[in-house]
């Protein structure tokens, strides 16, 4: 049999028409798999999102088609600035200073241990990824609760107990989310700092320069791609929490934790605006659009 490329591939590289429509075929499953459950429910919320639609009463029935009402009501509305500014404040906490800070700086203490000691690191830190968010939100709700675990030490060693969940709800819900997701950054981090060539390294550490020196000018430029990557990730991953939120705090006290998923989630089943709702979740697709091009724009990364 002739395996020659030439059979296959025309000179300026491009498939040959019978190759090329066979690729196209063996791709058709997995491009109509897309476009119903991916492509479909975006265009859905972009249409509905221009609708009355609700859950109940008439609207339920009679779908009109109200052009840009629910945005105006939206920008109109004190929760929805709120919400807005709980997700940002959420998602710099949780996803900026803590995945991927933290997740950074446990792979780089990680890089160049012995294999057993990262075998062991990484189960411990990877328990809280893989266990899923509504037990993460349970367990975190014993730990602070009045009567939790932290309050309990705390009255061990002297020390008045803190009502966590209402003084300080935002901090307890950036710290589930943090102690939750920090693994996947971490390995990511991790296959990322492996492939750093280690000659250049111990070049520039034989030239006289820093550790400090070495990160910046050397391992941060190698690994820029992977950050961009992993930050989009990861802000992604924290613009949709809403289990963690709505378990451990039901986006209260009051408007503390409410962020945009929470303040959809009570729009469209809470008040039954699904028209309202789905305009929400237009506008969090929007934010995550929007930061992803600007960490793309910030760190001059080629896409």
């Amino acid at each position: 049999m002739n395996m020659n490329a030439s059979n296959y591939v025309t000179k300026e590289g491009r498939l040959k028409r019978p190759q090329a429509l066979r690729s196209i075929v063996f791709l058709l499953p997995s491009w109509l798999l897309l476009l119903l459950f991916f492509v479909g429910p975006i265009l859905l919320t972009v249409f509905f999102s221009f609708t009355n639609l609700a859950l109940t009463g008439t609207q339920a029935q009679n779908i009109d088609f109200v052009g840009f009402q629910n945005f105006a009501a939206m920008f109109d509305d004190a929760n929805f600035r709120i919400s807005v500014l709980k997700t940002i404040v959420f998602l710099f906490l949780s996803a900026i200073i803590g995945q991927q800070v933290l997740g950074f700086l446990l792979a780089l203490l990680m890089k160049g241990r012995k294999q057993s000691f990262r075998r062991i690191i990484g189960i411990i830190i990877i328990a809280g990824w893989v266990t899923p968010e509504i037990v993460v939100a349970f367990c975190w709700v014993a730990f602070l609760n009045d009567s939790g675990t932290l309050n309990m030490i705390l009255n061990a060693i002297g020390l008045s107990a803190v009502t966590w969940l209402y003084t300080f709800p935002m901090i307890s819900v950036c710290i589930a989310n943090i102690w939750h997701g920090t693994a996947f950054s971490m390995m990511v981090f991790q296959a990322s700092l492996d492939d750093v060539p280690t000659e250049l390294e111990e070049a520039a550490r034989i030239d006289g320069a820093s550790k400090i020196k070495v990160l910046t000018k050397i391992v941060l430029p190698i690994v820029k791609g992977t950050i961009v990557t992993n930050m989009i990730l990861v802000t992604l991953q924290t613009l949709g929490v809403f289990t963690l939120i709505y378990t451990m705090t039901g986006g209260g006290p009051g408007t503390s934790t409410q962020t945009l998923p929470i303040f959809m989630y009570n729009q469209a089943f809470v008040n039954y605006q699904l028209g309202y709702g789905t305009a929400i979740s237009l506008v969090l697709l929007v934010i995550g659009i929007i930061a992803s091009l600007f960490y793309i724009r910030s760190m001059k990364v080629q896409i």
